[in-house]
C-alpha cells in the first residue's frame, strides 16, 4: 500500500481554519494526517500588508507542510481553491490529487470575477455575496454582515447554530482574495482532481460550479444537496469523498 497523503485544507474568504474543525477530526479519526493553514492577513494570522498576496499564502502552505515528509493532498474550499491550484502548481511533485469543496477550480490566469460577471448575464444570482460586502475606507478589506453569512453561506444550519459560526468570520484583506492561479498541463495539470459540488450553494452557484468543471474538465465529481460550507453541515459526507478520492491516490 502507498504512503498515506497528508491532507492540506485551504480556507476562503472572510474565514480560517475553524471552518475544518469538524472534518479535521473525522479524517484524524481514519488516521490520517491533517494540517489546516491560516491564510496571511486573517484573524488568526496578522501579517504586514507586503505578506497578504499569493506568495504569503504560499509561504503559509509551505510552512505548514514544513515536517511532512510524505505525499499531499491539496484541498480548497470557495476562494481557498484559487490558492490550492496554485500550491499544487508549485509543489506538485509531492502533490498527489487536488479536491475543491464548492471551490474555485479556474482556468491559468482567469479570476473568479470575470467569470461570475459572464455567468451573471443568464443566472443574476451569480452575484453572490458580493452586494452584501462592507468595505473598508480604503477598500482594501471587506466583512460580511452575521444576517449576510446566515442567508448567503451557512443558510442549511439551523438559525442558531449559524449566528454562533457568523461570529467567527473575520475581515479579508483584498490582497488575498481577488487572487488569480497561474498554472501549467505539465504540473497542476497531470494531477487527479475531485470536485465537490454544494448544489444549494448560494454564494459559488451551481451553474458557476459547473462552468467551471467545463473550462478545467477531468475532475472527479460529487454532488452533495448543501449551501456553501458541505464540510459544516454535512461533514461525514464531505469526509467520505475524500477518503475515497485519497485511497485511488
Amino acid at each position: 500500500m502507498s504512503e498515506r497523503p497528508t491532507f492540506v485544507l485551504i480556507h476562503g474568504a472572510w474565514a480560517a481554519s475553524w471552518v475544518w474543525d469538524s472534518l479535521r477530526s473525522v479524517l484524524q479519526t481514519q488516521g490520517y494526517a491533517v494540517v489546516t493553514p491560516d491564510m496571511p492577513g486573517n484573524s488568526r494570522n496578522p501579517a504586514e500588508p507586503e505578506q497578504i498576496n499569493m506568495a504569503g499564502c504560499l509561504r503559509a502552505v509551505e510552512e505548514s507542510c514544513a515536517g511532512i515528509s510524505g505525499p499531499l493532498l491539496i484541498v480548497g474550499h470557495s476562494g481557498g481553491g484559487v490558492i490550492a491550484t496554485q500550491v499544487a502548481e508549485v509543489m506538485a511533485e509531492r502533490v498527489v490529487g487536488v479536491a475543491y469543496i464548492a471551490g474555485m477550480m479556474l482556468p491559468s490566469g482567469l479570476g473568479f470575477a470575470e467569470l461570475a460577471d459572464e455567468a451573471q448575464k443568464t443566472h443574476p444570482e451569480a452575484v453572490g455575496i458580493w452586494p452584501h460586502l462592507v468595505w473598508s475606507e480604503d477598500r482594501q478589506s471587506s466583512t460580511v454582515p452575521a444576517k449576510a453569512i446566515c442567508d448567503v453561506f451557512l443558510q442549511d444550519l439551523p438559525h442558531e447554530q449559524a449566528m454562533a459560526a457568523a461570529q467567527l468570520f473575520c475581515a479579508q484583506p483584498e490582497g488575498t482574495r481577488a487572487l488569480v492561479a497561474e498554472w501549467t498541463p505539465e504540473r497542476f495539470g497531470r494531477l487527479p482532481r475531485l470536485y465537490i459540488e454544494a448544489t444549494q450553494d448560494r454564494s459559488v452557484v451551481l451553474p458557476v460550479q459547473r462552468r467551471m468543471q467545463q473550462l478545467v474538465p477531468g475532475a472527479e465529481v460529487v454532488s452533495l444537496d448543501t449551501g456553501h460550507v458541505p464540510q459544516v453541515v454535512a461533514t461525514d459526507a464531505v469526509a467520505d469523498a475524500l477518503l475515497n478520492f485519497a485511497r485511488q491516490r
